[in-house]
């Protein structure tokens, strides 16, 4: 009896992991933290009634 079983064994990236350069890993987690950053902007200026810069003493 033959076995015709066929088994792929792909590898598979983890998209969370912390990689460094033009990856899409990298590229996940520069929005990831842009998307805060820009939600921190957001509460500061809903908050406080002043703009980013002006509450941080820039403008």
């Amino acid at each position: 009896m033959t076995d015709t079983t066929k088994i792929n064994t792909t590898f598979v990236e983890d998209r969370n992991a912390w990689r460094w350069g033009f990856t899409p890993q990298a590229e996940i987690w520069n929005g990831r933290l842009a998307m805060i950053g820009f939600l921190a902007a957001a509460l500061i200026e809903l908050f406080t009634g002043q703009g980013f810069l002006h509450f941080w003493g820039i403008l």
